[in-house]
């Protein structure tokens, strides 16, 4: 088993392969899908991926990777009777919903994360999130029965010193912090194969889980790192 608490600056196919079979109480993650092909013009007043990445349905430099290369080592390194939440889009979720079947999960429901921001499209201005509840094993039930599967969390997003942003799809902590909580006991582990930024070591941090993530981008495993420490930090001062 690798070390706990920590995230590691590599490909999580090459990550898993040091993950134990059955050690895991928890996955939250938030995969680098392949998007709708988009132009450079404006937004209406919401996000808009711009340039040579968005015009080929890409956010990363790195690409997406295909859910059916990593959904089997998810399956793999759960325990039984655990829970894994996957972020998507409308494009991707028939196919992610079947490879996740393939992959041997039983679903369990979508949940709807709405978002205070508006990205235009050619039909309807996208202003959600669907995320994937699927189960390795038998049933068990969330923590809290009393949270809607319609999630309103704001998304204030946090800037660089240049004015970015930390991380093109940087997901708030509360949003991760209700997914861990509701499927996961303090102390347990939580699995993020594509940690991003951060959140979902920070949500696990805030609510007395242990973490472990890889990170392929080292400008975002950076950023991510810089977060944790400041959680750490001021979770200490708290205590």
């Amino acid at each position: 088993m690798i070390e706990l608490n920590k995230i590691y600056n590599e490909d999580c196919l090459i990550g898993f392969k040091d993950v134990d079979s059955n050690s895991i109480d928890l996955i939250v993650t938030d995969p680098p899908y392949k998007l709708t092909s988009r132009g450079t013009s404006g937004s209406m007043g919401g996000e808009f991926w711009k340039g040579d990445l968005a015009k080929n349905g890409q956010v990363f430099k790195s690409g997406s990777l295909d859910i059916s290369n990593w959904i089997n080592e998810c399956y793999r390194v759960l325990k039984d009777g655990t829970h894994i939440y996957i972020m998507v889009n409308d494009k991707n979720l028939t196919y992610y919903l079947k490879q996740i079947e393939n992959s041997g999960f039983g679903f369990v429901k979508t949940l709807v994360w709405v978002k205070p921001n508006k990205i235009c499209g050619r039909w309807y201005m996208t202003q959600k999130e669907t995320i994937i509840l699927a189960r390795k094993g038998e049933q068990r039930p969330i923590n809290n029965a009393g949270t809607s599967d319609v999630l309103f969390t704001p998304n204030f997003k946090k800037l660089k010193s240049d004015g970015k942003n930390l991380h093109n799809t940087e997901k708030p902590i509360e949003l991760m912090k209700i997914l861990v909580e509701n499927s996961s006991k303090e102390n347990e582990i939580v699995l993020d194969p594509f940690m991003g930024s951060g959140t979902t070591a920070i949500a696990c941090i805030n609510t007395g889980r242990n973490f472990i993530g890889f990170e392929l981008d080292k400008q975002y495993y950076d950023i991510a790192n810089e977060r944790i420490q400041k959680a750490l930090a001021e979770k200490e001062v708290g205590e």
